[in-house]
């Protein structure tokens, strides 16, 4: 499945409507709060499992991965733009860093 089309059939599932302000601070602390159980369940590996993923554990993660993704393109759709823009920005950044041979370094803007 390409990118943009995952944003569109995701967002044939989205029931918040209200203006885009708060869309985006819906999308903005759902993406924050799937992005926590996705760091827990790796914090439960390492203590519980003494980092050993099992298949069933990476099939956790693949699903709460999915609901991270789904509050990614629905925060991008809210801002305009499509899941395919992002990634396309995300590896121009990191192409130019990698040039630069600052991609180890610390800043946004570096």
């Amino acid at each position: 499945m390409e990118m943009n089309e995952y944003q569109d059939k995701a967002s044939e599932t989205a029931i918040f409507e209200h203006d885009d302000v708060d869309e985006l601070i819906y999308t903005a602390l759902g993406l924050a709060g799937e992005t926590g159980e996705v760091v827990e369940k790796i914090k439960k590996i390492y203590r519980n499992d003494k980092g050993v993923i099992s298949e069933d554990k990476v099939n956790d993660l693949k699903r709460e991965m999915g609901d991270v993704l789904w509050y990614l393109s629905q925060m991008a759709r809210v801002l305009g733009v499509t899941l395919e823009d992002v990634a396309q920005e995300n590896v121009k950044k990191l192409q130019d860093r990698q040039n630069r041979n600052v991609l180890a370094t610390e800043g946004d803007d570096r």
